[in-house]
């Protein structure tokens, strides 16, 4: 008797191919005679006997089931098949790429900050990647009870931890917490660690975590812009009237505080300039005044006091004897 019964031929291959599927198993009722197993590219193939791992292809090409791939079974290659049906296995696919995926929170992490007793709101998103590394833990926790398993699982688990993961590693690693980009390797390396001993269980790991960008509230983003332009602009009087003249030139289509808010600094500004500008012209007129007494006191009359008499910058009138200067 042949190995296989007489059965019609069968093609063994994955061939609806997902980039997001990480595995996809091949369930038909059984292998028959003449079959062919198809590895493409970026697969592998295990063989499953009743949960069990048979054999693992890695190698992508077109097999002869009986001649190519039985023969490498671990047990399945000393059965004696006696009786027409094929031989009764699961074939499991799997991806073998790595996976690249988004993750951003969903809400705001209430950070703690100095100053700010409910803590600072904020959001961040970057990249992450994993794979699939040991095919007898994943096959026993995941593919051993599932036909399939998407990314978009894969991201759903891991985003749910990543808010308290964040809360984590950005008290630890963030020095500064106006600018936690500066921190953000460290930060990412930290989380990358906690994902990994959440993913090995699994057989999968995390081979890398990014940080692309911390998002902060729109007032304290604002205040960061406007210190980074006052650190530029280094004169804080002259920072404030470009402030001002900015404010005047947008306050057009603007609600009533703000406007209120830049007219009042606006007044503020040109209170403080104008009173500067008195301040500079009564120093100067004090110097002037000075000066011209100064000269008045030691400068001689031309006529004297007493008698009248014509003295022209004499000390002493020459008619009377009268002192002058």
């Amino acid at each position: 008797m042949a190995f296989f019964g007489n059965q019609f031929s069968d093609v063994v291959e994955w061939d609806e191919f997902r980039e997001d599927m990480i595995f996809w198993k091949w369930t038909n009722q059984e292998i028959k005679k003449g079959s062919r197993l198809i590895i493409r590219p970026g697969q592998d193939a295990i063989f499953l006997n009743n949960g069990r791992i048979e054999g693992i292809f890695e190698d992508d090409g077109d097999y002869d089931i009986e001649s190519e791939i039985v023969p490498f079974l671990s047990t399945l290659k000393g059965f004696r098949f006696g009786f027409n049906s094929g031989m009764r296995v699961e074939v499991l696919f799997v991806n073998t790429k790595e996976f690249v995926v988004r993750w951003g929170t969903k809400n705001p992490i209430n950070i703690p900050a100095p100053g700010m007793p409910g803590g600072m709101p904020i959001r961040a998103n970057g990249t992450f990647q994993f794979k699939v590394t040991d095919y007898t833990t994943f096959i026993d926790k995941i593919a051993g009870i599932r036909d399939s398993y998407l990314v978009d699982e894969v991201k759903i688990r891991l985003t749910a931890v990543l808010d308290q993961l964040l809360m984590k590693w950005i008290s630890k690693e963030g020095q500064n917490m106006f600018n936690l980009q500066a921190n953000a390797h460290e930060i990412g390396k930290g989380i990358l660690d906690d994902l990994n001993m959440e993913m090995m269980d699994d057989g999968m790991k995390v081979t890398g975590f990014q940080i692309m960008s911390f998002n902060y509230p729109q007032e304290i983003q604002d205040m960061i812009n406007k210190n980074a332009s006052i650190g530029m602009v280094g004169d804080v009087s002259k920072y404030q009237q470009i402030s001002v003249a900015d404010a005047m030139g947008k306050s057009s289509g603007s609600n009533t505080a703000s406007d209120m808010a830049g007219m009042m600094m606006g007044m503020n500004i040109a209170k403080e300039m104008m009173e500067g500008q008195k301040s500079s012209g009564d120093a100067q007129n004090a110097g002037g005044n000075g000066q011209d007494a100064q000269t008045g006191s030691g400068k001689a009359p031309n006529f004297c006091p007493n008698c009248g008499e014509k003295v022209s910058g004499a000390k002493f009138c020459p008619n009377c004897g009268q002192k002058l200067a």
